[in-house]
């Protein structure tokens, strides 16, 4: 949840390569931010409440060091305060420590330590405190390894010490990663902190610890024994981290769509087939994600049922957990995430795996924890996704599920086409004019404080996910519905003008959907239509391709644009919505 960034080097601007590298990691974490280095002798650390985007590099040009490490911060433990702010040190302030997840039992060590002896309410000082006390009695590395060894929890923390030029990493449960270059090192959270100084990159693993002095040097947490390294070529180009020509990246990835729906498919058939194969040889499968790659896995679900005659269960990762009564070794677990760090989903495949179930994973992210920890792993390729509110990444997961069901039909070809008609379908929609109707259609909503979306079978997970995009990013309360639910209950919530959003699709359910959307314009709600044919209950029509069982895919593309242009005309920042982060590492 959080943004870590760390250097040693032959470069003696240490300080601005970590607040060029933090960032780029801001959709980590951006409540507050901090570095440090050792200034001949002596820990110089800068710190303070906001984006680390607002940072000035002329405050650091001056001071000169090869070594330096930071941190963005989403708040964990603590309020939002200077104090509060990472890097945290011991007493003396020889030791500072930059930390990301939850030390579940800071308390205890903290009381064992001394409270009076604190400055902040975080977990994270007393890792500081906890390695000062065994530095009195071992060697700066020793002293890391037995206090890391306490811990319990989800973490990754990177340590430095006055008048020792390396820096110690460890984790267990957050991502942590070694970028290697040509005589300098760099040490992060995710690759594009890095990316434009090395490609070459080694992961840790859970329970892993690094030494980085000249070298890189990887122990076992808990043995204390060498572990020998991959090295890893990542093929992300550094501009494809960058928004460009877009004033936000939001913006950027939802353009992307027309390219990375067409990567997402191009897949080796071998790899398809094998999940498919793994899904029909099972008895018991489960998707399972959180957030918006919940709503694909919802979507999965039904594409599944529609395409492959095939019933797969969805279960959110968080809840994942409680279905451990029905896991046994034949059962499947395919996990969908953005990050490939999503703590809940890493918890909910330790679940599976403690019944001996298999599972597999899509991802994002090549070599993230998931990926490693899966018993297979396919990668999405939608390159860098930053901006908070997943776009191209949710595209590029759906149309994997879609093509996977169209191969366990026997149709993986006919899947393909559909699905490259889909990305050049979604390419000549995305026009200047579309957009600028989009716009115009933000602007009727950007006074409203309520809105609501409707949706039937595969579209009733992208009511749930418009809702997702719209709240996050524009702060208007939104909720989706299973259109035929509304007479349940949801319809009381409707008055004269209440923007209600209909997703209609050119399929079996079209009718029904129309004439749901007729009982909420009977109760006074504005309609807006998001359909390829347009109907007289429509205030407002958005037109998407008729594209079939896909249709979910591209009915979501406008709820994108339109919960983006929401939030600009609100006067907020997309990519960075209050109280998220990108890659949620703890639970």
């Amino acid at each position: 949840m959080c943004g870590i960034f760390g250097y040693l080097g032959k470069r003696d601007n240490a300080l601005e390569l970590v607040i060029k590298g933090l960032q780029k990691l801001e959709y980590r974490g951006y409540d507050s931010w901090g570095v440090t280095t050792d200034l001949n002798g002596e820990l110089f650390c800068k710190k303070k409440v906001g984006k680390i985007s607002e940072a000035n590099l002329d405050d650091f040009t001056d001071k000169k060091a090869t070594i330096a490490m930071g941190h963005t911060r989403w708040a964990t433990h603590g309020g939002v305060t200077d104090a509060n702010a990472h890097p945290h040190f011991d007493p003396d302030r020889q030791i500072s420590v930059v930390h990301n997840g939850i030390i579940e039992n800071f308390q205890e060590i903290k009381d064992e330590l001394g409270a009076e002896n604190f400055v902040s309410e975080t977990d994270t000082e007393v890792i500081a405190h906890l390695i000062a006390k065994y530095r009195k009695n071992h060697p700066f590395k020793e002293a890391v390894l037995k206090a890391v060894q306490r811990f319990e929890g989800r973490f990754a923390i990177v340590v430095l010490n006055v008048g020792e030029n390396y820096l110690i990493a460890a984790r267990r449960g957050s991502p942590l990663i070694v970028g290697i270059g040509e005589d300098e090192y760099f040490l992060a959270s995710d690759i594009p902190a890095f990316l434009e100084y090395t490609q070459n990159v080694n992961y840790l693993d859970d329970n892993e610890m690094v030494i980085v002095d000249g070298g890189v040097e990887f122990l076992n947490l808990e043995t204390g024994e060498p572990i020998k390294k991959r090295l890893v070529n990542i093929d992300w180009k550094a501009e494809s981290a960058e928004k460009g020509e877009f004033d936000h990246f939001m913006l950027k990835e939802i353009m992307e769509q027309k390219d990375t729906i067409l990567r997402a498919i191009n897949q080796e058939e071998d790899d398809i087939m094998h999940i498919a194969q793994q899904i029909k040889n099972s008895r018991g499968c489960f998707l399972s994600g959180c957030g918006t790659a919940g709503k694909v896995c919802m979507a999965g679900e039904y594409f599944f049922s529609m395409i492959a005659n095939r019933h797969v269960n969805f279960a959110p990762s968080s809840e994942f957990p409680i279905y451990h009564h029905f896991l046994r070794p034949e059962s499947l677990l395919i996990v969908i995430s953005q990050s490939g760090e999503t703590a809940d989903v890493l918890e909910a495949m330790e679940v599976a795996k403690s019944k001996g179930a298999k599972v597999l994973s899509l991802v994002n992210v090549e070599g993230s924890t998931i990926a490693r920890q899966s018993d297979f792993s396919i990668h999405i390729k939608a390159g860098p996704e930053k901006a908070v509110a997943s776009t191209k990444a949710a595209t590029s997961q759906m149309a994997l599920m879609l093509l996977i069901a169209t191969a366990m039909r026997g149709e993986l070809q006919e899947g393909r086409r559909v699905l490259a008609d889909v990305g050049s379908k979604i390419n000549d929609m995305l026009n200047p004019r579309f957009l600028t109707y989009i716009k115009t259609v933000a602007e009727q909503l950007k006074d409203h404080e309520n809105a609501y979306i409707i949706g039937k079978a595969e579209n009733y997970p992208m009511a749930l996910e418009a809702a997702i995009k719209i709240q996050e990013v524009s702060y208007i309360h939104a909720e989706g519905f299973a259109a035929g639910e509304l007479k349940h209950g949801p319809i009381a919530l409707i008055a004269k003008g209440t923007p209600c959003i209909s997703l209609v699709a050119n399929d079996e359910v079209r009718q029904d959907v129309i004439n749901n959307t007729m009982e909420l314009k009977a109760r006074g709600a504005h309609i807006i239509g998001i359909s390829p044919e347009k109907h007289d209950v429509f205030d407002e029509w958005i037109k998407v391709p008729d594209v079939g069982v896909a249709s979910p895919l591209v009915n979501i593309v406008p709820i994108q644009l339109l919960a983006y242009y929401l939030a600009v005309q609100r006067g907020l920042d997309p990519d960075m919505p209050r109280n998220l982060a990108k890659s949620v590492t703890v639970k």
